[in-house]
């Protein structure tokens, strides 16, 4: 079994898909580890945390090369792993067959577009469809998607999350508790977790911004740098590391260096001009980061053009 995994990791990496059958086996697989996992799920240094990647599978390997492959590098992704891109389902299914190979090595937190909604808009079920000629591959996977974790926490300092933090949530235990394994729900901490962003980030002005604020993107809720600070005094923590929105630079440290958002899809959308990176944490929590563009001579053609704007979704 671990030499057709291999096989099958070695045949994604080249951007080739496996056929329907292997990809419900190793759905069937990868739910069987991630179910075991917690809602914060805890995961020791050294690490290399990356942002979103939405099916741009070149863009994935780039990142790669970069930060070392799996299992010589251990990785977490902070979501956002489908949708948008060409290749959401070789991108997916290379990170799944990652985790179930090396389970320890290959951390997968869960983004506001591993959802069964989102992803019948932005592209993922569409390419299902097209490639598989029915839904089923998209249901596997959606499947999957509702066990995978909502965050984790590095040396229990750096709490790493896909999109923010929520007016209902003042402790990590209480997302410990959240019943995770659903639909990502429109309103409640679960959302909240997935769809949030630290106020400011469209406005230069964000050390003046406080509290809790409407979401320009309509679920969740923009929250200002004293309730990053009270989060990570309340909890113990040193940093708060998350995805969600593009940085034109790669990433952005808000806040007193208290949040970082890590976007880790270079030239998102094929045309938004934006380098990308992953962040290093060694094993005394030091950071560095390592920005990358776009993988060079690829022919990654034109993706489909779906609503809303890029910075939002």
């Amino acid at each position: 079994m671990i030499y057709n995994l291999d096989h099958q990791i070695e045949q994604l990496k080249r951007c080739e898909r496996l056929s329907e059958a292997e990809v419900k086996q190793l759905c069937a697989r990868a739910r069987d580890i991630l179910v075991e996992e917690s809602n914060i799920q805890p995961v020791n240094s050294p690490v290399t945390i990356c942002g979103d990647i939405h099916g741009q599978f070149h863009d994935l390997m780039e990142l790669f090369r970069v930060g070392g492959i799996c299992p010589d590098t251990n990785y977490l992704f902070l979501g956002d792993f489908v949708d948008r891109g060409l290749y959401s389902v070789e991108t997916f299914l290379l990170l799944l067959a990652l985790k179930v190979r090396y389970p320890d090595r290959m951390t997968l937190i869960r983004g506001n577009h591993e959802s069964r909604q989102i992803t019948q808009v932005y592209g993922f079920y569409d390419e299902c469809t097209r490639k598989y000629g029915s839904a089923n591959v998209w249901r596997y996977c959606c499947d999957v998607f509702d066990y995978i974790a909502l965050g984790a926490v590095v040396d229990g300092r750096v709490f790493c999350v896909h999109g923010g933090l929520s007016p209902t949530v003042v402790t990590m235990d209480q997302i410990r508790s959240i019943d995770r394994k659903q639909e990502v729900p429109h309103e409640g901490a679960m959302c909240d977790l997935l769809w949030s962003d630290p106020d400011g980030m469209y406005s230069l002005a964000y050390a003046e911004i406080s509290g809790w604020g409407i979401s320009p993107r309509g679920a969740g809720y923009l929250f200002g740098g004293d309730v990053v600070k009270g989060f990570v005094h309340t909890n113990g923590l040193d940093l708060i590391a998350r995805a969600h929105q593009l940085i034109l630079e790669g990433y952005k440290l808000m806040f007193d260096s208290t949040i970082v958002t890590v976007w880790s899809a270079p030239n998102y959308c094929y045309r938004c001009g934006n380098v990308a990176s992953i962040l290093q944490l060694d094993d005394a929590l030091n950071q560095k980061y390592a920005t990358f563009d776009a993988a060079p001579h690829v022919e990654q053609g034109t993706p489909v053009k779906r609503p809303a704007p890029d910075y939002f979704l």
